[in-house]
């Protein structure tokens, strides 16, 4: 790949990768480290992008298999990273205002079994398409649509109980 090409490619995809890793990982540095790699990786691929998919969806595609190596690695390692969230640039004070209304929508997710907890995810905090998320999901854009659908309407059932 053409290096003006993949500078392209990362100033316009960096944010939505990242987004989408992050919905992933939930945790910054983390998310940073394997956006990092997942564009090293299609920058250095010896298979480049065939154009089977659009480019967001290839990268996001690579940032996933590097996600789930990294989660293999982890589950086989018994090492604790104690300074991983130390520095992680949060403003405490605007956090405590808004920490009961996130607690109770990430605990109402956690209760959302997948693919619709998967699929809310990625669209709200991936801000990814539907078409992104069906492709991601090797499913049709129309399944994203009516499993989003479904999910928001299972999310909010589990708010207002």
């Amino acid at each position: 790949m053409e290096r003006e090409t993949f500078e392209k490619l990362y100033e316009t995809y960096y944010m939505r990768v990242y987004s989408y890793v992050m919905a992933l990982a939930k945790k910054r540095h983390m998310a940073e480290e394997i956006t990092q790699e997942a564009f090293y990786k299609a920058f250095t691929a010896e298979s480049a992008f065939r154009g089977e998919s659009n480019e967001v969806t290839w990268l996001c595609a690579i940032a996933r298999n590097l996600y789930l190596d990294e989660m293999r690695r982890q589950s086989k390692s018994t090492e604790i990273d104690f300074d991983a969230d130390v520095d992680s640039g949060i403003n405490i004070e605007s956090e405590v205002e808004d920490k009961d209304a996130s607690c109770r929508i990430h605990l109402a997710l956690q209760e959302l079994e997948d693919p619709y907890r998967k699929v809310f995810e990625l669209r709200i905090f991936g801000e990814l398409s539907f078409r992104e998320i069906g492709a991601i999901c090797e499913k049709t854009e129309n399944w994203a649509r009516v499993t989003y659908h479904r999910a928001k309407l299972k999310l909010q059932h589990l708010l207002n109980q």
